[in-house]
């Protein structure tokens, strides 16, 4: 008895202890349920409100800061563009880029403290190119001619006398053994020059091709409009054709020995009736007349 007693102790024990942690676990789950719904309604009031926000003061673009120089420094840098000599390269071999050009010069120059400061080459024409793709050849870019500036122009007029129809390399396996410079100085020539004729170039290039899509887009209109007075034309000759057609149809054919014998049947008569000829004796006094004083 006693034993079954504790039995029935422990057992309402654990129950009671069963019946608390669930109670404790409900509890802890519905706590847990109502503050994610708190954070839920907190996290779409923090939204609304940045919404109203962005509505209200919409993102301005950020505005690049521009650094401006003082007098003195455009002052100097005028200064520093004028002392700028130009060499001109009236011939740029194959394989031969502004970057390679530059590094070679710069080798050259780097010995008297001057800079290689800007590289320009003129590209060949994009025909010339294909052309010579077409015919087996390199299809790889080549340039016609150059201008380079260094920073000064004494430096500048030096490396020009000096490089001037000398090798551009003199090792057999460089791809530029036997190419010879073609370079020139040229006084009073500032790189403003140059970047004055770029744009001009570019300017009439850019009309030319205007007025070729002009020209272009007035022919394809002309050439339209013939087509389609051709095609009227057509369609009038075509039923002209069907009313020629119908009318040769409603003619009723005529009879046997009428005048509908061939194509003269459809030529119109004249009903003017002919007249006799008149054949007297002095046609006849004047033939034999003729006739003896021939004889």
């Amino acid at each position: 008895n006693d034993k079954s007693e504790r039995r029935s102790d422990s057992s309402s024990e654990e129950e009671q202890s069963g019946s608390i942690g669930k109670e404790v676990e409900f509890k802890q789950n519905s706590n847990d349920d109502e503050n994610d719904i708190e954070k839920e309604s907190s996290l779409d009031r923090g939204d609304e409100a940045k919404s109203k926000e962005e509505t209200a003061n919409p993102p301005t673009k950020k505005k690049r800061k521009v650094h401006k120089l003082s007098m003195t420094q455009t002052e100097d840098f005028n200064a520093k563009l004028k002392k700028r000599g130009v060499i001109y390269i009236a011939r740029i071999p194959p394989k031969m880029s502004p970057t390679k050009i530059k590094k070679l010069l710069q080798e050259i120059v780097q010995e008297t403290g001057a800079e290689v400061t800007r590289v320009y080459l003129v590209e060949e024409d994009p025909t010339v190119r294909k052309r010579r793709r077409k015919d087996g050849g390199n299809g790889s870019k080549r340039y016609i001619e150059g201008w380079v500036e260094i920073s000064s122009k004494k430096v500048a007029k030096h490396v020009a006398l000096s490089l001037n129809n000398t090798p551009i390399s003199n090792q057999k396996r460089n791809t530029h053994f036997g190419d010879l410079w073609a370079v020139k100085y040229l006084s009073k020539f500032q790189w403003s020059h140059l970047t004055e004729k770029v744009a001009y170039e570019r300017r009439v290039k850019e009309q030319k091709l205007r007025l070729e899509t002009l020209q272009a887009r007035k022919e394809t209109a002309a050439y339209k409009q013939l087509v389609e007075t051709g095609k009227k034309l057509d369609k009038i000759e075509e039923r002209l054709h069907r009313k020629r057609k119908k009318g040769q149809n409603s003619k009723p054919s005529g009879k046997l020995g009428d005048d509908d014998d061939g194509p003269s049947s459809s030529r119109k008569r004249s009903n003017v009736k002919q007249v006799t000829p008149t054949d007297d004796g002095a046609t006849k006094s004047t033939h034999k007349s003729l006739l003896g004083s021939l004889v």
